[in-house]
């Protein structure tokens, strides 16, 4: 293989700290959420009230970014869900299945789910759940492969989307602790992967949930019994589409910033990553979105939650959704043509086709990202390397042999990764790469 070295200096040394869920400082047990987040937003307060972050960036300015953050350069993401059962397409398929004349890269997936599973009122998303068993699913062997692999960190998805958390949730029902695998997923990697001495984050795509499903009386999304999963119908779902994406209830950000608070608390992570659905790409400053003022407060929570367990914590988040000072920017499978004075991460997956398992898969090979690795170290950043099981917890085998064989690599260079800072150039002649 082809691999290339960046250009940097040593920098510090490597400090990995193995921290379990609630044995750290005396922290003691959990707070207790009832699911009712006009009860639970009293517990977000009061440890907002608490300090010292406070919702108002010039105090969230302070945060700072860890050393293990600067110093790890690699991490695996994981997106694994029940969009792993039908395996088709990408993991979007829950909403692609409900739209009539969609089409995404040449497939239709709603004549795709009618001709292999029944229409939509009959076997809805909702009916992949008991087909989603993670028989074979095997935290620690994970955990032993991410080591294998030269990962420093692991986010494994907590939320995406389709509203189905990989954790024990007391807002839904509808969650992998007590459906389908009927385990909580994120707290047995999270536990498995300390283990092994790695950081752990955990990543939420939930905001989305508001407008993800598509309603029609044809389909099971708007049978009450299942709101649970698909989320409360509301105007933007029937009407005319006045915009892109309108902002959500009032009632919709307080469950979403009261299960995000619950996710922090259940799991204390080292990162918090967010999709793009806290902020869409239309908003030009972080004062521009309406939920402005819950994105303060979740990070004044978490910061406040991380400091008291002796942390400092990581935020992730795409676009415009935060000043730069205040989290850190996650550029979705892009690059940057330079150094970057603030330090930022790539998020992007061994495949082009998906970031959840499907058949048929076109995957990168390690040549290319060990040189995308290397570029986006070069320019100060990071690489989360996404990886996708399949619905019975294993892991297909080309990504297994990807991870390797990046491991390899970095047990041979790695000196030239871990705990690099860059230089005064990046790279080295006159080509650049596209952003």
């Amino acid at each position: 293989m082809r691999f290339g070295l960046p250009v940097v200096f040593r920098a510090g040394s490597l400090m990995i700290l193995a921290l379990f869920p609630w044995q750290v400082g005396g922290a003691g047990a959990p707070p207790r959420y009832t699911g009712d987040p006009n009860r639970d937003l009293a517990l977000v307060e009061q440890v907002i009230a608490a300090g010292p972050f406070r919702p108002e960036w010039e105090s969230l300015r302070k945060v700072g970014i860890p050393e293990w953050y600067l110093d790890a350069k690699f991490g695996i993401f994981i997106h694994w869900g029940v969009y792993s059962v039908p395996a088709y397409g990408n993991e979007w398929y829950p909403r692609l299945m409900y739209q009539k004349d969609a089409q995404r890269r040449g497939l239709n997936y709603y004549d795709y789910h009618r001709l292999h599973w029944g229409p939509q009122n009959v076997f809805g998303y909702k009916d992949f759940i008991p087909l989603f068993t993670a028989e074979r699913f095997d935290p620690e062997a994970w955990a032993q492969l991410f080591v294998e692999a030269g990962a420093r960190y692991v986010v494994p998805v907590a939320e995406h989307h389709d509203g189905f958390p990989m954790y024990r949730c007391s807002y839904t029902r509808w969650d992998a602790s007590e459906m389908g695998p009927k385990r909580d997923v994120v707290a047995e990697i999270a536990a498995a992967v300390r283990r092994q001495g790695l950081h752990f984050g955990v990543s939420s795509h939930r905001a989305f949930n508001w407008a993800y499903y598509p309603r029609s009386p044809e389909f099971d999304t708007v049978d009450p019994r299942y709101f649970g999963l698909y989320g409360k119908p509301h105007e933007y779902l029937y009407g005319e589409l006045k915009s892109p994406w309108p902002p959500q209830s009032k009632e919709f950000m307080d469950d979403w910033l009261c299960r995000t608070a619950e996710l922090v608390d259940h799991c204390q992570p080292d990162l918090v990553w967010f999709d793009f659905c806290i902020a869409p790409n239309w908003f030009k400053t972080p004062d521009e979105n309406p939920n402005v003022e819950y994105l303060k407060k979740f990070a004044a929570f978490y910061y406040n939650r991380a400091a008291s367990w002796g942390k400092t914590g990581v935020i992730n988040y795409k676009h415009n959704a935060f000043p730069e000072d205040v989290a850190v920017l996650d550029i979705e499978r892009g690059k940057l043509t330079d150094i970057r004075p603030r330090f930022w991460q790539t998020d992007t997956s061994v495949s082009y086709s998906s970031w959840g398992y499907v058949r048929n898969h076109r995957y990168k090979t390690a040549d290319t990202i060990v040189d995308d690795l290397v570029d986006i170290v070069s320019k100060n950043g990071c690489l989360l390397l996404n990886i996708g099981p399949k619905a019975d917890g294993t892991i297909p085998e080309p990504e297994i042999r990807i991870l390797r064989e990046i491991g390899a690599w970095l047990r041979i260079n790695g000196e030239a990764i871990y705990q690099t800072r860059p230089w005064k150039i990046y790279g080295e002649g006159p080509t650049k790469v596209e952003s």
